[in-house]
């Protein structure tokens, strides 16, 4: 299938979080931007959430983000929402794009465990519905970074926004604020896409 025949929404969503564990730690903030294959935008979602109540820090996650990435820790935790309210809208947002809705992250093994768990905790929902659910949230899962090893022929661990052009990413700085990362990771899908199709040269 082409990208021009793909008529597929696909949310690219990037999460912002105070450690690696679901419940024991929170998700901080995320933010989806939802385009086709050829790049049309469809909508974006930006949150920032109220930690789970008994969570924690992992310790190197927030010297990490005092030390390093102080901007993005004030865009992840400046105006805070009940985390129900925020996971309930998300999904309120995602039924309303048209289908099928294709979640994708980089890694998806990353973000979408933190969508899937707060979707089990808020919702009836989770990443991949059932295959008998009337109307799932999403149709699939799409890892770009597994994605952009294929296309590029690189290892998945030499894939990174740090190691790829940045005009693969429309020139976007991956300044660890959600919803910059997200637009960014948005396009670069659309170029993995076209990269594939043959439509760009290499």
């Amino acid at each position: 299938m082409t990208a021009d025949a793909d008529d597929a929404t696909y949310l690219v969503t990037d999460i912002e979080a105070t450690g690696f564990r679901p419940g024991q730690h929170s998700m901080l903030s995320f933010a989806t931007v939802a385009v086709t294959a050829t790049g049309e935008e469809r909508g974006r979602f930006e949150a920032v959430l109220a930690e789970l109540p008994g969570s924690s820090w992992h310790p190197g996650t927030r010297a990490w983000f005092e030390n390093d990435e102080p901007a993005a820790l004030l865009a992840a935790t400046t105006d805070p929402r009940e985390a129900a309210e925020v996971i309930n809208d998300f999904v309120a947002f995602v039924l309303d794009l048209p289908g099928p809705r294709i979640f994708a992250a980089h890694p998806v093994a990353f973000d979408g465990s933190w969508i899937d768990f707060y979707l089990r905790r808020f919702t009836d929902h989770q990443l991949i519905d059932g295959i008998y659910e009337s109307e799932p949230l999403f149709h699939d899962t799409l890892c770009l970074r597994s994605y952009a090893a294929a296309v590029t022929g690189r290892s998945v661990r030499e894939v990174s926004p740090a190691t790829l052009p940045s005009e693969w990413f429309g020139e976007v700085p991956h300044t660890h604020r959600a919803i910059d990362d997200a637009l960014g990771y948005a396009h670069l899908l659309v170029e993995l896409f076209q990269r594939a199709a043959g439509a760009v040269g290499a």
